[in-house]
Parts: C-alpha cells; structure tokens; sequence
C-alpha cells in the first residue's frame, strides 16, 4: 500500500562531521553521535577510488538525508526495499528544504540571503538567473538518487548489504539493439539510468555582461578582491583551484599561475590578464610584514586580523556582498562562464585552445560556449518584434481581381 508521506516528520538528527584526518576526512554520525559504520566503508572505497575530500562530502550529505528517512521510518539500511526508496525520491521532490537561522542574526534574515521573491524561484531581474526554491532541485534529487544506488550497490557486491539494490536501473522499454539509431556526430551517453531519477534539464551557463560586470567590479571594495575577480574572469579557472595557489605559483614575468586542477589534480600553468597581476601586487604591498613571508605561504589571505588562508566560503561570501549592493544573483562560477564565452568568442582563439585552458575533458563541453548568449538571443527578438510592427502596409491588389479568388489564395488580409 501507498505510504502517507504527508504525515511523515523527519527530524534533522544526525550529522555529517570534517574530521581534519587525511585518511578520514568526514564521517556520518546517527542521532546518538555513533558513526555510521557502513558510510565509513564506502567513504574509505571513494578515497581509494582517488575521489577528494569535497567529493565525500558531497556524498555524505546524500547518505545523511537518507540515514534521516530511515531513521523516521524505523527501518534498518540494509532491510530498505523498493517502496523505500521509491518513496524517498518522491518525499525528496516536495519537501521543504531545512532552513537554519544565521548565528550573527538569529532573529532576523543575514545581509545577502533570499528574499520571497528568490525563494519562491523566481528569475532575478538583473541576472535572469532563478535562484534555488524552498524545495530541492532535479539535480538534487538525481545526485542524491546515483550517490544511493552506488552505495548500495558497493554493500551488494562485497556482500555486507542487502541482496538487491533498493535503488535499480531502469529497464529496457524498447526491442531491438541499444543505440541503432544515435547520431554518430554526438557523443555517448550511458543508456540506462536510474528507475526513479527524476529528469534534469540541461543548465546553459551564464555570462555576465561587459556592462554589468564594471558595476560589479566597482562594487569590491579591496586590492585582494580585486585581484580575485580580475584572475577568474581571465583565467577562468574555478574558485577553489585559484585559492589554492600558492606565492611560488605566480610567474608575473610570463603572467601565469599555476593552479591544481579539481579533477585530475594535475599542475597546469594558466595565462591571466595583465589588469589581475597589477591588482595583485597593489593587494601583496598592503601586506608587506603583515603575513609569513615564503614560497610555499598561500596567496590569499583574509583581512581581518588574526590572519588566515582565505577559504572558499569566505570568497563566496564576499562576492555575494558585491551582488547585493546590485540586487544581482551571480556566483563564482559565472565568471568561470564570462571567461569561456569571451575566449570562445574570439575568432583568433581555436576552441582547443579554450578546451586547455579551462580543463575540460571533452570538446563537447567546450562547444556549449558556441551557443548564443541569452541576452543576445533577447535583443534580437525584441527587435524583430519591433521590425514587425514598424514595417509599411500591404500594397493593395491591382484592380480586376475577384475578392473571393483574393481571399481564397491569400485571406482576408490581403482584401
């Protein structure tokens, strides 16, 4: 029988802990502070995989929103059947996402946070961009559906789970052989998915315009962000691979920094523009004496005191302040974005050569900054429509032409 999901309360017990242990960088704990032991397996199989520390994370708060059904269940991990996991996917699309309150404003929304507007997924006005709703996204759910099905499927085949994974693949609807009529020209994707992952549609990344990226620009408010932004929206590299940059990484004479990348971890040297390397050393002579001195120091350093390497959440957060004073939504990533569409728009710049510097396996991926921008797709509507209505009327027909044989051949616009 159905199960009322309406009814069903799941506490926020539970927890997902950084550890600071290389071989153990997270651990899930149950609502009594034990640790999950079945998670630890599966985190020490990701880590010999060569999975990250972040990769494990993400995981991990998958596993805890499932550990968090169970548990308001009164079901065991490994006796969850289908109609669990059914179940969860479908609890998963129309919950409320948990909303905890900011410990600086525990009475109140923090600088920068969602508006009603934002939370009910409306588009921003300025970015276009539909910030997250109060209930989780397809790709949430479609994550969180293959991180599950993974990690049964590890229990399965070592043999300390169930007999069947509660989360199958979907099965083959068609006869006949699998992919007899793919385009050669495009490229493979794997042909069975998961039975209950719920449709994503494909995200079309975002530029921020010439114009409004100097009111952005305008809006940071020291040297170090300045040189922050200035190297993403260059180099394009990602948030994170830019923090982790070290003094010994920045070649001013060649302008290249040396960044290691998210998914092979492999060293790649990265030109940038000349305005970044500038704003660079304006943000490194405020710090003369004031941070250790050393090639293997980082790079970027908070600015209150005491001193500490900057982190992602506090670049996040200060990239957000700029946003606000705007009423914009932009994040990190977009100037990833800007990057490509401005290299790849080039037409002295080969596509390979965006291909490398962004790190991307696959030249499909690079491809996707071919596409028109959605701000030039919109202007040149807009003014088509005002071609349209702006154009001269019909010439009348000529005289000796029947009506009728007129409004059978071309309607009654043409009389």
């Amino acid at each position: 029988m159905p199960r009322d999901l309406s009814t069903l309360v799941v506490a926020l017990c539970g927890s997902l802990e950084a550890t600071g242990d290389l071989f153990e960088p997270y651990r899930l704990c149950d609502r009594g502070g034990l640790v999950v032991g079945p998670a630890s397996a599966f985190f020490t199989e990701l880590a010999a995989c060569g999975r990250p520390a972040t990769t494990q994370r993400s995981y991990g708060m998958d596993l805890l929103r499932w550990f968090r059904f169970l548990w308001a269940l009164g079901i065991e991990w490994d006796e969850a059947t289908r109609v669990e996991a059914r179940d969860f996917c479908r609890w998963l699309q129309v919950v409320a996402k948990p909303v905890r309150a900011h410990w600086r404003y525990p009475d109140g929304d923090a600088p920068g946070s969602l508006t009603p507007r934002a939370r009910s997924g409306a588009p921003n006005p300025i970015t276009g961009k539909a910030l997250p709703g109060g209930t989780y996204g397809a790709a949430t759910a479609a994550h969180c559906e293959s991180v599950l099905r993974g990690f049964y499927d590890f229990h399965v085949e070592g043999g300390t789970g169930p007999m069947l994974n509660p989360f199958p693949l979907a099965g083959h609807r068609r006869a006949g052989r699998m992919f007899a009529h793919r385009n050669p020209m495009e490229p493979l994707v794997g042909g069975r998915s998961g039975r209950y992952r719920p449709r994503v549609v494909v995200r079309v990344p975002r530029c921020i315009p010439d114009h409004r990226f100097d009111e952005l620009f305008a809006q940071l408010g020291s040297h170090r962000d300045r040189a922050l932004v200035a190297f993403w929206v260059s180099s394009g590299v990602r948030a994170a691979e830019l923090l982790g940059v070290r003094a010994a990484d920045v070649d001013p004479g060649q302008q290249l920094i040396t960044v290691i990348r998210k998914g092979t971890r492999a060293l790649q040297q990265v030109p940038a523009s000349p305005d970044a390397f500038v704003w660079l050393r304006l943000y490194q002579a405020q710090l003369d004496d004031l941070v250790p001195a050393g090639r293997d120091q980082p790079l970027w350093w908070t600015l209150r005191r005491p001193f500490r390497a900057l982190g992602y959440d506090a670049a996040r957060l200060m990239f957000t302040r700029a946003n606000a004073a705007l009423g914009a939504n932009w994040s990190l990533h977009d100037l990833r974005h800007t990057a490509a569409y401005r290299m790849a728009r080039d037409p002295q710049v080969s596509l390979c050569d965006v291909q490398w510097v962004m790190g991307h396996v696959n030249l499909s991926t690079t491809q996707r900054y071919l596409n028109p921008l959605t701000e030039d797709v919109i202007e040149g509507v807009l003014a088509f429509h005002a071609r349209q209505r702006d154009r001269p009327p019909a010439a009348p027909p000529a005289a000796g032409y029947r009506a009728e044989s007129l409004q059978v051949l071309f309607g009654t616009d043409a009389l």
